[in-house]
């Protein structure tokens, strides 16, 4: 019996788009066709004015940062073996906020609202500073 991941998703026929697009290099977020607005995590409503006429649509990439916490103890595997690891939230620039984590970043240089840019890791968005 192999052992569970818990930072790998269970991937659903509705979410499958999400993660083959993440693999591919390529993140995806939602819209609606109704008011218009982008939402993030991926949802078959959209959870501003609850209309299903929503479709799947490329992000550019680009976010900011909101905000973060450096985790220096984990004890789900395989977390407790990455730490220190920076924990974070961004916000993407089509506007929706999304949890992530940041990668190839030196601690003490983050503030609020840099720039940053997606990068993929095992499959999975992460981002790292940048434009």
């Amino acid at each position: 019996m192999s052992a569970v991941r818990h930072d790998v998703p269970e991937t659903d026929a509705f979410t499958r788009p999400y993660w083959e697009a993440a693999a591919a290099g390529r993140l995806l977020i939602r819209r609606c066709g109704a008011c218009g607005r982008a939402h993030h995590y991926p949802r078959e409503f959209c959870p501003h004015c609850w209309s299903e006429d929503v479709t799947w649509e490329e992000a550019s990439g680009r976010a900011a940062l909101y905000t973060w916490s450096t985790v220096h103890r984990n004890d789900l595997p395989p977390f407790g073996a990455r730490t220190p690891y920076v924990a974070a939230v961004v916000d993407l620039a089509e506007g929706p906020r999304m949890m992530t984590e940041l990668v190839n970043c030196v601690e003490g240089t983050l503030t609020a609202g840099m720039a940053l840019r997606v990068a993929y890791r095992d499959g999975k968005p992460v981002f790292e500073p940048g434009g």
